[in-house]
């Protein structure tokens, strides 16, 4: 059985970041992910304890975290390729892993990062590699995974179908390196999100979904993420799947298209 988990940082964001986790328990998931939850790459150890509380408190597990992006809402896209902010990264990767190992978390996206105009696309590369590779070698002490996600609407972004994610999951030459397979993205960067499903299930260290065109809930578009997610389950899927869109209207009255076709959501008792 598949199980959904809500991320609370684009859902549920009528509410302070602290609320939300018990605003997902409420609506009835047991289960949560986070882009990078904080202003700065390596916050304070008050705020990093406040979030663990509110999680823990909340009774929902962590299941995926971000590491630092940078200023998504700038436009910027991860760090891991960005050179003037290597050690910056590198100082977040100890945290993230930190915040994960406390809260049992075990997947970890690492956004690849924007081209730079001054730096070449190789040495951006080469340089990205070393980073994901390192992020692997410390999160494998506790069974972590990088994950590296194909993303759309961010046009300097060098990672857009399966197969930019997998030939970079190569470079990194580790076990714990997987894409992560956000249905949403593939689709509209036009990608073959059935081949993908297909080929690479074995590959795929977690899934999101939303809808397009808009990026709403499931149903609100054209997606067939119904049929995507059962190929899924088919093909040995067992991990999350993060919803992952921008609810149309209140996120509470987001989740009504989990019915019967989605038998994937495990209610609470």
């Amino acid at each position: 059985m598949i199980r959904f988990d809500v991320n609370c940082s684009i859902l549920f964001t009528e509410l302070p970041l602290l609320e939300r986790p018990a605003a997902a328990r409420a609506a009835g998931f047991d289960a949560i992910e986070l882009w990078w939850p904080f202003a700065d790459a390596v916050p304070a150890q008050a705020e990093i304890d406040a979030l663990v509380r509110a999680i823990e408190e909340a009774g929902v597990t962590l299941v995926g975290l971000n590491f630092a992006a940078g200023d998504m809402p700038g436009g910027d896209r991860g760090l891991f390729s960005w050179p003037r902010r290597a050690t910056e990264l590198r100082d977040n990767i100890d945290v993230a892993l930190g915040i994960g190992e406390r809260l049992g978390c075990r997947a970890f996206n690492a956004l690849y990062g924007n081209r730079i105009d001054d730096v070449r696309p190789e040495a951006q590369d080469e340089l990205a590699v070393e980073n994901l590779a390192l992020a692997a070698e410390r999160a494998d002490r506790f069974g972590g995974v990088i994950l590296v996600e194909p993303v759309s609407g961010a046009p300097r972004y060098p990672l857009r179908t399966a197969a930019d994610a997998l030939a970079v999951v190569d470079a990194a030459g580790r076990d714990n390196v997987a894409i992560l397979a956000d249905l949403y993205h593939l689709a509209v960067n036009g990608d073959d999100v059935e081949a993908v499903i297909d080929t690479h299930t074995d590959r795929i260290g977690h899934v999101q979904v939303a809808d397009a065109p808009g990026r709403h809930q499931p149903g609100t578009g054209t997606l067939p993420l119904a049929a995507q997610l059962a190929a899924l389950q088919a093909a040995g899927y067992v991990g999350n799947v993060g919803l992952e869109y921008i609810p149309d209207g209140p996120s509470e009255r987001s989740f009504g298209w989990l019915t019967e076709e989605f038998t994937t959501k495990e209610k609470l008792a």
